[in-house]
This record gives structure tokens, sequence and C-alpha cells, in this order.
């Protein structure tokens, strides 16, 4: 069985010297580095190196078996929950990652002020052993969980860390997120993106309050971040799919997007305008996903878009769009009508050069998968 390529993680900051973590990617060279204690300061870190993130790919393996699980997107989650000193909040669609549910209690047992917010599917999802696993496990540590009790989705995919630090991304923390899907995680320092964070998550932790009953609003929905121009939304309340449609917009040479759910006729309609303004449109769908009666890829495809069904004989979950080599949207939010008018999402945009550099990079692999598929297991 063929395995993807290792995928490149980019640090941008970190926390202490404990973390050796991930300074650049060169030629396929991971460079890595610790950095001094002095780095906590987060001022300095954006002066001193340019840099403000971490972004980790999974590396999907096609084949089974525990020897087949290597990934390092898990590792950096458990040492950012190990490194918590007063606070741990967790919003996440899907869970059943042992070595997460394990770092979540640890914390709570220390003394940190652990909290979760879940899907009420997830929460009694009594069919799934390991899901109930990682529950109790919590449980068992005091965790308290609020699920969301409705019919649309808490489909969120992020933790705050001490008010400063904040992971989000496609990345559901499941073994099958992990090992077999394609997904991205970025880890943030900023005390202004985790304020906007922990307002969300008070709204659903605190308030109760899921989709369109939460009120708009976060304390810096636009922010800059060592340089970079980041703005930050949140679904329903910020009606996400406005802001990727301004940005489709603004397109004049180059969009990629990689698309787990692409069903939203109006960012549908957007690419295809910047197509025939002369924007060379690509992009990856999620192969299932793209035979529904409502994906976009069809017309796309009928256009003359260069667009592909992916190759991984699992899942190809990312929610990706980069235009013009320097502007990057991702998170969990997909691009359909119910994650922008029902769902809890949240959608970062990202003005960085470096960082729309690792995530092209992704897209041209998970590009070659599709063009050249890996051998599928026996009986997929």
């Amino acid at each position: 069985m063929r395995r993807a390529l290792l995928a490149v993680a980019i640090l941008a900051i970190a926390g202490a010297a404990a973390w050796g973590l991930l300074d650049s990617t060169r030629r396929g060279q991971t460079i890595v580095r610790e950095l001094p204690p002095a780095a906590r300061d987060e001022a300095s870190i954006g002066a001193a190196t340019g840099a403000w993130y971490e972004l980790l790919f999974t590396s999907p393996s096609f084949a089974e078996g525990p020897a087949a699980r290597h990934n390092s997107i898990e590792k950096r989650l458990v040492a950012m929950m190990d490194q918590a000193e007063r606070t741990l909040d967790v919003a996440v669609y899907e869970f059943d990652l042992p070595s997460v549910a394990d770092a979540m209690a640890r914390s709570a047992r220390r003394g940190v002020q652990v909290r979760m917010v879940t899907d009420s599917d997830t929460l009694k999802d009594t069919g799934h052993a390991a899901t109930q696993k990682a529950i109790e496990t919590l449980q068992s540590a005091g965790v308290p969980i609020v699920d969301d009790n409705r019919r649309p989705i808490m489909h969120n995919k992020f933790t705050i860390a001490d008010g400063e630090w904040v992971e989000t991304g496609s990345w559901n923390y499941t073994m099958s997120d992990t090992f077999r899907n394609n997904n991205d995680a970025i880890f943030v320092h900023s005390r202004d993106l985790a304020a906007n964070f922990e307002a969300e998550f008070a709204k659903m932790f605190d308030q109760r309050k899921f989709g369109t009953a939460k009120s708009a609003g976060v304390p810096h929905p636009s922010l800059s971040i060592a340089g970079a121009h980041v703005e930050n939304y949140f679904s329903p309340e910020d009606k996400p799919a406005t802001h990727v449609i301004r940005w489709i917009g603004s397109a004049r040479q180059q969009i990629h997007f990689m698309a787990f759910s692409f069903t939203h006729d109006g960012i549908g309609d957007a690419m295809l305008e910047r197509a025939r303004a002369g924007v060379s449109v690509g992009g990856v769908f999620e192969a299932e996903d793209s035979e529904t009666r409502a994906s976009e890829f069809p017309r796309m495809k009928e256009a003359g878009l260069d667009v592909l069904q992916d190759g991984n004989p699992w899942r190809m979950h990312h929610k990706v769009i980069i235009i013009d080599e320097h502007v990057s949207l991702f998170g969990s939010f997909n691009f359909s009508a119910s994650a922008n008018r029902a769902n809890d999402e949240n959608l970062l945009v990202v003005d960085d050069p470096g960082l729309a550099s690792a995530l092209e990079a992704e897209y041209q692999r998970v590009r070659a998968t599709a063009i050249s598929p890996p051998s599928r297991r026996a009986g997929s």
C-alpha cells in the first residue's frame, strides 16, 4: 500500500523552550529548533521571527494497524494541552482519540479548568465504543460537557489554552481524521484571536446557545498578528459565506481549493465568475460528496475548470481556499448552505504568503493523489 507524502509543518511561534517546534520547511527538509524562554512574549516573537503559527497536516496511511499510525498533529495538540496552566476549552464535533481525552483529564486533575462543547450525536453515540470511552475518561476527571441538543450540528473543531493559544482547522479529534483522512490544523499564539474563540465558546458553554440563537460579534473580527491580516468569522451569526464570496471576488490570478463538501451555489457562482474573467481556478473535491445532486463539482467540470475528485480511499476532509498565493481561507466551515445558515462553525481568512505557500503545497499533494490514486485497501 502506498502512503501519502509526509505533510509539511511550519512553526510560527511556540510557547516555552520545552516545545521543540517546527520553525520552517525548505526543500522538503524540516528545520527544528527550540525557542528561548523569552519567546513566551508574543510581541517579541513576531518581531524576532516574522512568524506566528504552526501549521500541520495529517499524513494519511492506506495501510492498517498501529505500525501505520505515525502523525505529529495529535502529539502537538496533546503537548499544547499538557502545557496549559489555567484554562483549557475544547469545542469539537467528533471525539474518540484516547491520547487527547487523557491529556484533557490530566489537565483537569492538576487543577486546570477544562471544559468541553460537542455535538449531541457525539455525546450520545452509544454505538461507538471509542467515543464513549473517550467521553467517560473526561467524565471520570470531572470535565463538564455541554452538547447542542438540536438537529443542526456543532461542527467546530478548536481548542483554546490559557486564553492565548488557539488550535483550529478541519481536524476532528478522532482516529479516522488523524490517520486516514486529509486534514489541517493551525496552532496560533495570539491573545486577540483567543479572545474571539473564547467569546464563541462562552455563547455555547455558558449561555447554552447554538446556531441562530447565538448573538453576533466577537472582540476582534479583524486583527493583525505579527503583521499578517487575519479575519475571524463564526457561523451562523457572521454568515461566513458572504466573506468567502467577497474574497473570491478579489482574485486576480489564481484560486485553488480543497473541499470536503461544496454545495453552496453562491460560492460556486463566485468561482465561475472569476474563471470567466480569466482567473485560473482549480480544486479537489472529496470524491463521495462530489457525487451528490447538490455538489458544485458537475457544473465546474462542465465549465472546463481544473477540478478533480480526490484519491484518498477514505476522506479528503480539508475546507481550504487559496487566493493569489497569499490569502488563505480555512477552518471547520464547509462550503455549504447548512454550514452558513445553521451549523456552528468557524472560518479564518489570513493574508500571509508563507501560510498560503504551505497550504498550496498540501493542495499539490492532494491533487497528485487525485491524479494517481494509491492502491485502495481490500474491500473498500
